[in-house]
């Protein structure tokens, strides 16, 4: 006879606490409440820690399911569906081909196959064979293995990104998953069988391929929808980090192990310097330009992007005016709040639109204007006697998070402006089935500044993390596509100078927190990285301003 002796209590709106028998499987406590979910519940937390749904509940606590359309359940459900991938590659083309997921472009992940050639009848027969193995159910086994022993056998499946990436890792055991046979490595929790993995869709792109994953209504497959903008940004970066040599963590902890670091430091702020000056002379072509407008999402880099694009432009002939669009947020009082009664800095109405499009008008017709500055403080926009005329080389360099949406500026000429998005897309994967996620690395940076600059703590950061990036897909995102150029602001090396400040801030996260199981995934994935001492990296890199010792006013 069973004996019902583990307590839990699961929380969904309304608290139940039940008892369960020893041995019971979260899957079926999942199976048993699944109806009263839209999505598909995918993970679960036990007592604020991640858990599988394979894993057996051992011990009393409080249970929250995770869905597919949740941050984590999201990255569960990509990353099973890359396990299912390669298992569907590995059924048809042997050991020969394997996949290699580069980066995320949208809702999907763009990827290129080696050691076969993908076109339309390819493609085809591969979504047949993923089909084929969800509806055959096979579980997803975890397994605990020698780290040795994954090293060879990776080696042996010509992964060698993953073999160089076990060379770095502390631990002699490491945890695999097991798909029929096929055995890979993956940063983070994987659903607990195929038959989970029933959406999603395959297309053609460039000279590979995308995977296309459910939107957040969790079972809605749409196209790719995006110009080739973005994807051409991320393709530079990509021949940016075969110059460096370093197109991934074991081989960024191999060239650091070797004493190379300083040399990637100096050449990925050569490369990117010459990026810069490039979009400089693209400007100065052009003399009908007055207004640079650069947007991007928080922790980019914009502000010193701004100053080193100033003076790029100061060397081409032109004298650039820095303008920071915060300067004309309305008064705080006048700030339209969000739904939850707190003021909402992000949207288009908390800033003076007419006033800013008055000046800039008067700006462009010659004429002078008293430039506002806006006091944090009181929470009011103030003028201090700074004046501005613009002559027939003054050019205005303005930043801020609404400057590709033409409702701010629009009472300006479209052929006046110069649009410049930027963000930190980084070059750099874990290993071929592992992206680098780019708002981890983002999210670091601003961890590491807000404590450095504004006295905030990572629990704080991790905490408004979800509103500010709601901000950005919402008023930034959408408007990218419609930028001249697109800059990527990720520095190869930028992790491993992160990591010394971050993981220090991060283990103070209590573990009791709501906070914490993001705390513990993102410590995970520092522990990939060795760190890079700073001494090397100049005042006017991009990272200085998170890490401190920038020479700009950052």
């Amino acid at each position: 006879m069973q004996e019902y002796n583990i307590t839990i209590k699961i929380s969904k709106g309304k608290n139940i606490t039940r008892r369960v028998a020893e041995g019971t499987r979260f899957v079926s406590l999942a199976e048993e409440y699944q109806a009263e979910y839209n999505e598909k519940i995918v993970l679960v937390l036990l007592n604020n820690k991640l858990r599988e749904l394979s894993k057996v509940i051992d011990n009393d606590g409080e249970v929250y399911f995770v869905t597919m359309t949740d941050r984590d359940g999201k990255r569960a459900y990509r990353r099973s569906i890359t396990l299912l991938l390669q298992k569907a590659v590995y059924n048809l083309w042997g050991k020969r081909a394997h996949v290699r997921v580069m980066h995320s472009l949208g809702e999907s992940y763009y990827c290129e196959l080696e050691g076969h050639e993908m076109d339309k009848a390819s493609l085809l027969m591969l979504k047949q064979e993923m089909l084929r193995l969800v509806d055959l159910n096979i579980p997803i086994k975890k397994q605990n293995v020698k780290t040795d022993k994954a090293r060879e056998m990776f080696h042996d499946f010509k992964l060698y990104d993953k073999e160089r990436l076990m060379a770095y890792r502390r631990s002699s055991r490491v945890n695999v998953y097991n798909l029929d046979g096929m055995m890979d490595y993956y940063y983070g929790y994987m659903v607990p069988s195929t038959g989970y993995l029933q959406w999603f869709d395959l297309d053609l792109y460039e000279s590979g391929f995308v995977v296309m994953f459910p939107n957040k209504n969790g079972s809605v497959v749409e196209p790719l929808n995006t110009s080739n903008k973005l994807y051409h940004t991320l393709d530079e970066s990509k021949e940016w980090s075969r110059m460096l040599g370093v197109g991934s963590v074991g081989a960024l902890n191999e060239a650091i192990s070797q004493g190379r670091g300083k040399d990637i430091i100096l050449l990925q702020e050569a490369l990117m310097e010459e990026r810069i000056g490039t979009i400089a002379a693209q400007i100065a072509k052009d003399t009908s330009k007055k207004f640079i407008m650069i947007a991007g999402p928080s922790s980019s880099g914009k502000t010193t992007f701004s100053n080193r694009l100033s003076i790029q432009l100061s060397a081409k002939g032109l004298c650039p005016h820095p303008i920071g669009l915060d300067d004309y947020y309305v008064d705080r009082e006048k700030c339209p709040r969000d739904e939850n009664g707190e003021y909402d800095f992000e949207c288009l109405e908390s800033i003076d639109v007419e006033r800013f499009n008055d000046d800039m008008v008067r700006l462009l017709n010659g004429k002078e204007i008293e430039m506002p500055s806006f006091n944090f403080k009181t929470g009011k926009r103030e003028y201090r006697g700074k004046k501005l005329k613009l002559g027939e080389n003054d050019i205005l360099v303005i930043e801020g998070i609404h400057g590709l949406n033409d409702k701010l500026s629009h009472s300006l000429p479209a052929e006046s402006k110069f649009r410049i998005y930027i963000s930190a897309l980084t070059q750099l994967n874990i290993d071929e089935h592992n992206p680098l996620p780019t708002t981890d690395g983002r999210l670091l940076r601003r961890i590491v500044r807000d404590a450095r600059t504004r006295n905030t703590t990572a629990q704080e950061t991790l905490g408004m993390w979800h509103s500010v990036r709601r901000g950005e897909e919402k008023y930034i995102f959408p408007f990218q596509e419609g930028a001249d150029v697109m800059f990527n602001s990720a520095l190869v090396y930028e992790i491993a100078v992160l990591k010394t400040y971050a993981e220090p801030l991060l283990f103070q996260i209590p573990r009791d927190s709501a906070e914490y199981p993001e705390a513990k995934r993102l410590l995970k994935f520092l522990d990939y990285f060795l760190p890079l001492p700073t001494e090397d990296i100049a005042q006017n890199s991009l990272v200085r301003e998170f890490i401190g010792g920038s020479c700009f006013h950052v």
